[in-house]
């Protein structure tokens, strides 16, 4: 008899059913008391999730702990602290999600400061030139690096509107999709009209900010490409909602609709 009940179910479907049950069982564990309190200390700002979304954060990062890859770069040792920094955020983009969790990620590199990174650019008339830039994270296909004295400090200063693992993990999830091009996955098929709009309308805007020096509240790092604008909105979406929601409501309400949480309910006060 059970050797039927697989007859007729894809090895794609097999695999899929026993990663379920996997994960399933890593959510069903309880969490690791120091684990808690590392991230208390770490990531303050989560103290303002409800009992039961904090639990279900927690369940969150026990599943990517276990499928992803940490990797120290330039000398530096992983330890608990540095996982769990990162995987808490990382997973607060989660939370409301019908997720697989960051599916295309194998791997994170954590450097101790700001690394140096290998860029080319193509001239006019098609000439290719090489540059190097100090960067605090990257995110590309498979892989996410990240500074981790960037990552620690902007995980307990919740007030700039800056937090570099939020960012490098918003473009995984806008890659998720193909090329990172600021809409991500939004389930529904009328979703991407009204984000079109509304994410079009404030690029554009921001880029006409920047053009002609006016100061903005959204960073002018933004107005690089949509892809880059996704991930900065994301940013203060989390750490500044309620700026973000009274002066661009239309562009919050998007957020909120795709990340299903809404974080201006939250906090007291505009910061």
């Amino acid at each position: 008899m059970q050797g039927t009940v697989w007859q007729g179910v894809s090895s794609t479907g097999m695999l899929d059913f026993f990663k379920s049950r996997r994960r399933a069982a890593l959510r069903a564990q309880p969490f690791p008391e120091p684990w808690r309190a590392i991230i208390a200390r770490s990531v303050p700002h989560l103290s303002t999730l409800t009992p039961e979304d904090r639990a279900e954060l927690e369940s969150l990062v026990q599943v990517f702990l276990a499928e992803k890859k940490f990797e120290g770069c330039g000398g530096l040792a992983i330890t608990d602290e540095i996982r769990l920094t990162i995987a808490a955020q990382a997973c607060l983009l989660l939370l409301h999600l019908d997720t697989n969790y960051f599916p295309d990620l194998e791997v994170i590199l954590v450097y101790p400061h700001a690394y140096v990174a290998e860029t080319s650019r193509r001239l006019d008339g098609g000439f290719a030139v090489s540059d190097q830039q100090a960067r605090q994270g990257q995110s590309a296909p498979g892989v996410v690096v990240l500074a981790w004295d960037a990552v620690r400090r902007s995980a307990t200063d919740v007030h700039d509107g800056h937090n570099v693992t939020l960012h490098e993990f918003a473009h995984q999830l806008d890659q998720e999709g193909g090329a990172a091009d600021g809409a991500p996955l939004l389930g529904k098929r009328a979703m991407y009209t009204a984000w079109a709009h509304v994410f079009g309308d404030e690029f554009a805007r921001l880029v006409d900010d920047v053009d002609k020096h006016r100061k903005s509240d959204i960073d002018a790092y933004g107005a690089t490409n949509p892809a880059e604008f996704f991930a900065v909105v994301t940013e203060i979406f989390f750490e500044r909602p309620k700026k973000l929601k009274c002066r661009h409501p239309e562009l919050y309400e998007q957020l909120a609709l795709f990340y299903h949480q809404d974080p201006a309910a939250q906090r007291d006060t505009v910061t």
